[in-house]
This record gives structure tokens, C-alpha cells and sequence, in this order.
């Protein structure tokens, strides 16, 4: 078996350990790490290839140029059958949060109302409120997914709040795995325009969407146009450590898109960029496996589960490769994952920080090993004994 086969089946814990990024040095080395979303597998063979060659030319200057956009805009139009992504209607920036703060600057104001579907990405409430600007929570249905009542009136009271309010949707939907539909993004786009709120969507988990669900772009339904993505190669590919992404403006985003300032693209890393560019190129293949993989893990997580854990709530997600753990039956307080690290020495992400309706919960990471996956649910288990 090889890397480009089995991604997710090719590290040992020791050769992991070894590791020095945040999810393998945020815990004492006696913790088995299951929270930030690193993939505990080897990099794609052309990312290597990229990056090696780049360091042998020496060539780690400045980005410049439109290579990812095209990039991106080919793997749009060859896996979501999405031929959208015009190349004068984006720019580089950083990383996606970074892009979105940049996006937020030129859409609405500092004192704007920001939407939110809640439990969602912990950064959006960090990120939006170091900008100033209020929050509006949309809490997600019992079922996971976007509720339009409940985000009807989000809008209308974010659009009490201030002329230029906007919605941050994340699609597909961390921590809950959901894959929002066609229809329901064009419902959200039409509910968006009667309120005069506009969209920008983190689509960073885009590329990763499991078999028997389908990944829509925003910006390809009906009423859209006026709307923003930022997306990134970086969670599908793990490169979060070289750092890198677009913002694509919609057709009607154009102007806003000319006002987000010129260093902004010169900002992520040019390395970073070569190597996002190798992922979407030439990376499918590895994606593929991935996905395979991972497929495998939340099968193998659900079946744990119901065999050592059978209180745990989980609805396995669509997308993304976390898994999200209703614990409230176990009597664990609003932060489960507390008593797993106290007791179990297993790190999951609290619930609590992905804003009401995460209390009671965790999230647990599947972009590891089988062999990790067990061992991370029998650690859960024993921290109740």
C-alpha cells in the first residue's frame, strides 16, 4: 500500500509523536489528540514534489500571479461540474479567516450585525468579534441543518442592527459534517435578498464530501451573484502550515472585490501557494483515497460507538472529516470533552466553544488511523469507568 492508496493507513502513534505542529505539541505527550483539524497522513506525492522543488530553486520570494484561482476554478469545473470561478473575479489572501475578515471590511461596516449558524467554527465568533461587529446566531435544527425560520428572522434582526449586515455560512457545515443542498442554498440566497444581507461563505471543507452527498458552490445558485467564497486547498490536502487562499467574488461582488487592498494578495506564502496549486492539479488522485479512508472511519467510529458508548448521539456527516458527539446522556456537564482529557487522556474539541447548542457536545477528529479511531473511543469509554 502506498500514500496515494491509503492515506489515512500509513503513519504509526510514534512516527505522529514526532510531529510538531499544534495538534501533536498542544497536549502532554501522554494525550491522544483528537481536536484541531490536522490529517494524520503522509502529504500528496506532487505537493512533495512542489515544495521540494521550489526549495531546491530557491524559489520562496513573493507570490505573484493567477496560478491558483486557475487552479481551483479547473478542479471547480471538473469535480462540482461548476464553470463559475472566473479568474478576474478573485484574489489571494492568507488563509480562508483571514480572507473573510478582509471580505467583511468592504461589505459591511465595523458596527454591522454578522450572522451566524450555530454550533459552528469557534474562529467566527474569535474572528468577528476582534472586528467589532455584533453577532447574530441562526441556531442549526435538531436535524443539523440550516433552519430558514430560525435564519429569516436572524436576518431580520441583524437588518435592525445596521444597513449592511451579513451572513458568514460554512459549507459544508464544521462541526456537523452537514452538506447544505441546492436547494436550500437558493433558499438561502432568496431569504438574503429580502433582507439586503450579503453572503460570504467559508467553503474550505468543499473539496471534502463523502460518498452519497454532493458539494454545491454558493455562488452557483440563483440569486447568488452578489455573494463571496473564500476557499483554500488547505484542510483537504493538510497544509494549514502553508498558508494559502482565494476569495471569489460573485458577479454583483466585483466592485467590493477591486476595494479589498492590493498587499492582501501578495500576503500568503508564495511556497504555500505552489503547493495548493500541485493539490488541485495533480492531487485527486490522493483525494480520492482520502476520502475512501475516511469513509471507512466514520463507519468504524459509529460502530465503536454504538458498541462502547452507546449513550453518544452521532449522525454521521456528509463532509468534513470531523465528527460531531452528542454526550448529554452521559451527564458530563456542558463540557464532555473536559472529563475525556481529565480522565481518559484523549483531547476532543469542547463543545461549548462552537456557540449555543455546542454544550453537552464534542468533536472528534476522523483524519487518522483506524487504529486511532479505536483507541480514541476506548480512551471516552474509559474515562467513565
Amino acid at each position: 500500500m502506498t500514500s496515494e492508496t491509503t492515506p489515512l493507513r500509513q503513519l504509526t502513534l510514534d512516527q505522529l509523536r514526532k510531529r510538531t505542529s499544534e495538534k501533536w505539541r498542544a497536549h502532554p505527550g501522554d494525550v491522544l489528540p483528537m481536536f484541531v483539524a490536522e490529517l494524520d497522513a503522509p502529504l500528496a506525492g506532487p505537493v512533495v514534489d512542489a515544495i521540494t522543488e521550489a526549495v531546491r530553486r530557491g524559489d520562496t520570494g513573493y507570490p505573484a500571479g493567477t496560478a491558483y484561482a486557475e487552479a481551483l476554478a479547473n478542479f471547480a469545473r471538473d469535480r462540482w461540474d461548476f464553470d463559475g470561478i472566473a479568474v478576474d473575479r478573485t484574489t489571494m489572501v492568507p488563509d480562508v479567516m483571514s480572507g473573510i475578515v478582509e471580505v467583511l471590511d468592504v461589505i459591511c461596516g465595523r458596527t454591522d450585525a454578522v450572522v451566524v449558524n450555530c454550533p459552528v467554527y469557534a474562529p467566527f465568533y474569535q474572528v468577528v468579534g476582534r472586528t467589532g461587529r455584533p453577532i447574530e446566531e441562526a441556531p442549526l435544527g435538531t436535524d443539523g441543518r440550516i433552519d430558514m425560520t430560525v435564519l429569516d428572522d436572524a436576518f431580520r434582526r441583524a437588518a435592525r442592527r445596521g444597513s449592511r449586515p451579513a451572513y458568514l455560512l460554512c459549507s459544508p457545515h464544521n462541526p456537523t459534517g452537514s452538506v447544505h443542498t441546492a436547494d436550500e442554498l437558493a433558499e438561502v440566497a432568496a431569504l438574503a435578498d429580502r433582507h439586503g444581507v450579503r453572503v460570504v461563505v467559508d467553503e474550505i471543507h468543499a473539496p471534502l464530501v463523502l460518498a452519497g452527498a454532493r458539494f454545491t458552490p454558493y455562488l452557483s445558485v440563483p440569486g447568488a451573484e452578489n455573494g463571496f467564497s473564500v476557499i483554500s486547498a488547505s484542510k483537504a490536502w493538510n497544509l494549514a502550515g502553508l498558508k494559502a487562499a482565494v476569495a471569489v467574488a460573485g458577479p454583483a461582488a466585483v466592485d467590493d472585490l477591486a476595494r479589498i487592498p492590493a498587499w492582501v494578495n501578495e500576503s500568503p506564502s508564495h511556497v504555500g501557494v505552489l503547493a495548493h496549486v500541485a493539490a488541485l492539479r495533480d492531487g485527486g488522485g490522493w483525494l480520492d483515497a482520502l476520502l475512501a479512508d475516511l469513509d471507512e472511519n466514520r463507519r468504524l467510529l459509529a460502530r465503536l460507538l454504538a458498541e462502547h458508548l452507546p449513550a453518544v448521539r452521532y449522525r454521521p456527516g456528509e463532509g468534513t472529516y470531523l465528527a460531531w458527539l452528542d454526550c448529554r446522556a452521559l451527564g458530563l456537564g456542558d463540557d464532555p470533552a473536559a472529563t475525556f482529557l481529565e480522565r481518559g487522556r484523549v483531547a476532543l474539541s469542547p463543545g461549548p466553544v462552537f456557540g449555543t447548542g455546542g454544550a453537552g457536545h464534542a468533536r472528534f477528529n476522523l483524519g487518522t488511523t483506524p487504529e486511532l479511531v479505536a483507541e480514541g473511543v476506548r480512551r471516552m469509554a474509559g474515562a467513565l469507568t
